[in-house]
């Protein structure tokens, strides 16, 4: 790392102890940028990256809620406005155990440069809560939601802060979340939340759009090597919103996806998974893994175990953070791996990702590979505010224009910074760029 930003990093790691994800997610960054500090010393001397480190706002709250028992329950709520440079803050809400302040710095973090790549003019946020959902009736999530929106509800707004989904936060979420802001500010101010049900502000492609994001920008990738998904072995982590349409992207484009995990285990469909069933298993049944072995003949569940035992050429990770480790890496680069699609917010080690790039494997980091999610976002933002409905070939084209968009930025930045096909150099100096030249020219503040 470049002497100066190794002083500035070490002091912003210094200033949040105890984060490990936001360390891990900052180090990554500044790792890429020493090349555009050479040619900008403007962004040094304007204390670009130090201002771009701390968010603009931290917000933490107390969620009181009661269960179906009568008992009163106690989360806690974050949201962090991280940078608004390119417009509202704009990121997902994330309703899981694992959930604490750095974890939601990270994503906030990460969320700046993702944004920014889209070309849309939105700014880094996230949030949620430490809140679990799973097995949870409908009820107490509908209690808990309300009980969360009642105090989020003053600090966000269709031009200050947009939140959306993330994990544990689905369109059953999204609803209860609206009607509470809609009932406390007595406004249908639709352009509020995204990620909302069709019939009442949502757009077409939104639910796929982070999977198939992710397909499209690997394919783009797997273009640059003469390649396509046509005839590939994948595999993909996670059997969420993500997983399920990275998966039927991917076989639509002609490959066969042979395994995805939840948290307990994995199957292993040498077929090609079921995506009719697993969505019904999945999103209908709310059901587990096991349950699809149950019901189609020829399939195994591990139990436990990682899915990333499982060979591929192709592999997408779209579960969660620092899933795919330096060991794992190694054994799938051994057998054959041809290319990494991140549709989780880093799920690759830095172990792993040195592992891929070393091994001259294609590498697509979450942040640019994941960013048909936020895009599609953005694109609901437009239909709220003209108060209109796009057809989903309209709105899907819109997306795969810009995940090629994005591709081609990343791939003709690493070029121009003297790292050809080094996409991660190409995402975070690309995003970087243009977040800082914004920040240069809004002044101090």
């Amino acid at each position: 790392m470049d002497a100066r930003l190794e002083a500035i990093r070490d002091t912003v790691l210094a200033r949040n102890p105890g984060e490990a994800e936001f360390h891990q997610a900052v180090t990554e960054v500044f790792e890429s940028l020493g090349p555009v500090h050479d040619r900008h010393p403007e962004f040094l001397e304007a204390a670009i990256l130090e201002r771009l480190c701390e968010p603009e706002r931290q917000i933490i709250f107390r969620v009181p809620w009661t269960d179906d028992s009568g008992r009163v329950q106690i989360n806690r709520g974050f949201r962090v406005e991280f940078n608004s440079a390119l417009g509202p803050y704009k990121g997902g809400l994330r309703f899981h155990p694992s959930v604490y302040l750095g974890i939601v710095k990270f994503l906030g973090f990460e969320q700046i440069f993702k944004n920014a790549l889209t070309g849309m003019p939105i700014g880094g946020g996230k949030g949620g809560s430490d809140f679990d959902p799973r097995g949870r009736s409908d009820a107490e999530v509908m209690r808990f939601c309300q009980s969360f929106m009642t105090e989020l509800y003053r600090h966000i707004g269709e031009y200050t802060d947009v939140p959306a989904g993330d994990i544990g936060v689905g369109g059953r979420e999204i609803g209860y979340l609206f009607g509470q802001y809609k009932r406390i500010t007595n406004r249908y101010e639709s352009g509020v939340l995204t990620g909302k049900g069709i019939s009442w502000g949502g757009s077409l492609v939104r639910p796929e759009a982070t999977g198939f994001g992710t397909v499209i920008f690997t394919g783009e990738m797997l273009k640059t090597r003469g390649s396509s998904f046509d005839g590939q072995r994948v595999v993909v982590s996670g059997s969420g919103n993500v997983a399920i349409n990275a998966i039927a992207k991917a076989q639509a484009l002609g490959a066969t996806v042979v395994a995805c995990s939840d948290s307990s285990g994995y199957i292993v469909d040498e077929a090609g998974i079921d995506v009719g069933l697993l969505r019904r298993i999945k999103e209908v049944e709310r059901g587990r893994l096991k349950d699809y072995e149950v019901r189609r003949p020829g399939v195994s569940y591990v139990d436990g175990g990682s899915v990333w035992d499982v060979d591929a050429t192709v592999v997408l990770p779209c579960a969660t953070q620092n899933e795919l480790d330096g060991d794992a890496a190694a054994r799938l680069v051994r057998n054959g791996l041809l290319a990494v699609g991140e549709g989780a917010n880093m799920p690759s080690t830095r172990e792993a990702v040195a592992v891929f790039q070393e091994a001259g494997v294609l590498f697509a980091p979450g942040k640019a590979a994941n960013a048909g999610g936020v895009a599609t976002s953005a694109l609901e933002m437009q239909q709220n505010a003209s108060r209109d409905s796009w057809s989903f070939e309209h709105t899907e084209q819109r997306l795969t224009d810009i995940m090629v968009g994005i591709h081609d930025l990343c791939a003709q930045t690493a070029d121009e910074y003297g790292e050809p096909g080094n996409y991660v150099l190409g995402a975070n100096i690309g995003g970087f760029v243009k977040v800082a030249d914004a920040m240069l020219a809004q002044g101090l503040i």
